[in-house]
């Protein structure tokens, strides 16, 4: 737990992620991520120099195979509010309009609900769970298939929805992620959509694993030149001091 929240606390201190009396929504899929987020910030908010809340909210997809009781019993034994909505997103994508090409409409959907979810719920931020691989892998997307250098940001204000989204997760290796699910016995709810693990992220996936076994250190590099580059809202602040703890 103590490497976890080292992890975490440097990247909300890093790039302000958190302050005084926020709220934050942490968005809940059931997977390994955001399972580990929703823990790693909970204990971080019983400690955190600027005091804030958190709340869990999950959006149901509409596949009746996905049980979310496990993750309500988690919310209870960690104290924090568990908001579930139901929605028929998986069902319009796959069932109703047969995109060929789901994932980024999906995403949208995802996106508008939990915002609208996360307001409801008197949120002003809402973290995602997106782990450090996910920052590289998104990178080398965006070169690959768009011809753009640009990834999402640590930090993101969105303007019309009055919104904050934070990823306290970004200097967390996935496989440090999945070993603190397996260690911590998190209920991780299984994933029916169609296209899970038949993206381009996955062929990404798989050849930043194949180019690592010659280049070792590759993400991590990559990673590093994000930040000296910098990208947009990419630099770091480390010379921010820390708040002094409040007795």
């Amino acid at each position: 737990m103590q490497k976890m929240l080292s992890y975490v606390r440097r990247a909300v201190d890093h790039y302000n992620m958190i302050k005084e009396g926020d709220r934050v929504a942490v968005g809940v899929s059931g997977g390994k991520d955001s399972l580990a987020l929703l823990v790693a910030l909970t204990q971080l908010s019983r400690f955190y120099p600027e005091k804030f809340e958190v709340v869990a909210i999950t959006l149901e997809m509409g596949y009746d195979e996905m049980d979310f009781s496990p993750v309500q019993a988690l919310c209870d034994r960690l104290g924090v509010e568990y908001i579930r909505v139901p929605t028929q997103i998986g069902p319009i994508i796959f069932d109703i309009r047969h995109e060929e090409n789901p994932c980024a409409l999906c995403a949208k959907m995802r996106r508008g609900a939990l915002h609208e979810a996360a307001k409801a719920a008197g949120c002003n931020k809402v973290a995602l769970g997106h782990h450090f691989d996910d920052v590289v892998e998104t990178y080398m997307l965006s070169l690959f298939y768009e011809g753009r250098i640009s990834c999402f940001q640590p930090v993101t204000y969105l303007d019309r929805a009055d919104i904050t989204l934070i990823r306290p997760l970004l200097y967390v290796p996935e496989y440090f992620v999945r070993s603190f699910a397996k260690r911590h016995e998190l209920p991780i709810v299984h994933n029916p959509c169609p296209a899970d693990g038949n993206t381009k992220r996955q062929e990404i996936k798989e050849l930043l694993k194949n180019l690592e076994k010659t280049m070792p250190g590759l993400r991590e590099r990559i990673f590093g030149a994000m930040q000296r580059y910098p990208l947009d809202g990419w630099a770091p602040d480390r010379t921010r001091k820390k708040p002094r703890e409040k007795k």
